[in-house]
């Protein structure tokens, strides 16, 4: 089976199937393989920074070097056994249904007028603190949290599956998590987590800005606002703090027609995150459902896009 039916496969099993919480998922012990690696890596590199580099060094090859043994172990042990590790490991990369899945369970709980569990829920998706938040506060956290993570979760998974099959695949899910195990401006990580937050910025660095057209094409497939979600990402990708995040955001901001970004609270400390979007229409619980619908048009787009570009260039 061609690698190209192998990715649709994968995420047809991810919309069905989505990640089960008691499966063994690489991520979870990529993240533990890090983590185990951080003390005794700083015991033996004093340099902070050196330290952070080695760590993540490692723990990339080691991805990549075992996704490579498992793959080619399953294809010479039996072609069919070959095409169904990789179907696996490639369903393992995308995270389209949990994403949406996550935001749908938080609108379920303000449809029901419960706070307090829609808060349960939302904190599950977002780093902030969400024990205050009012409905505004938390469909702008489901919002945002989606508009974020579609490249992370869909996107930037598909691009580099393209590139390099279930093995480029893994290792950019190695690098998102890097960067979501070290990649944090504070003082145990500034230094030690430059080279994790640095290799996620330039993983991300096209997929993000090819991610951008594909949601103003998925406006036009929807109803939405194309041109605006063109304008408002050219205008405001810039005010984030990531050279990433900011344009997918902007994009679905502008899709949506609504304003994100304000004041959040984070370990109990205030800050201010810039604004993105013009409130054309009110930020309310029906963005929701929106918002999902964006990134999942958004995702088929792409892998049709990509897939057939790969088909192409396999051809000739």
């Amino acid at each position: 089976m061609r690698l190209e039916y192998q990715i649709l496969a994968a995420i047809l099993l991810d919309l069905l199937v989505g990640d089960p919480r008691w499966f063994p998922h690489p991520v979870k012990l990529i993240g533990r393989l890090a983590s185990e690696l951080e003390s005794p890596i700083r015991k033996a590199i004093p340099n902070a920074r050196a330290a952070g580099v080695a760590t993540a060094l490692i723990v990339l090859l080691t991805t990549a070097g075992l996704t490579a043994a498992l793959v080619l172990g399953a294809a010479r042990l039996n072609p069919a056994a070959g095409i169904v590790v990789n179907i696996l490991l490639l369903y393992m990369t995308f995270a389209a249904r949990d994403l949406v899945g996550h935001s749908n369970e938080v609108n379920k709980a303000l449809e029901q007028d419960d706070l307090m569990l829609a808060r349960s829920r939302v904190s599950r998706m977002v780093g902030r603190d969400t024990d205050s938040l009012d409905e505004l506060g938390i469909v702008r956290a489901a919002v945002e949290s989606v508009a974020e993570n579609t490249v992370d979760g869909i996107t930037a998974p598909l691009f580099f599956a393209v590139l390099g099959g279930p093995v480029g695949a893994m290792l950019y899910k190695a690098i998102n998590t890097l960067d979501s195990t070290f990649g944090y401006k504070n003082e145990r990580y500034f230094d030690f987590g430059w080279a994790s937050a640095k290799i996620d910025d330039i993983a991300n660095y096209l997929p993000s800005r090819l991610t951008a057209p594909f949601v103003a094409l998925a406006a036009i497939v929807l109803g939405l606002r194309p041109a605006n979600a063109i304008r408002i990402c050219l205008r405001d990708h810039g005010k984030h703090a990531s050279p990433n995040s900011g344009i997918t955001e902007s994009a679905m901001a502008g899709a949506l027609g609504v304003q994100l970004g304000g004041p959040v609270s984070r370990h109990g400390k205030p800050a201010e995150t810039p604004a993105l979007g013009e409130p054309i229409v009110p930020l309310d619980r029906t963005c929701i459902p929106k918002v999902n619908r964006l990134a999942l048009a958004t995702m088929i787009l792409f892998a049709l896009a990509f897939l057939g570009i790969r088909m192409a260039v396999m051809r000739f």
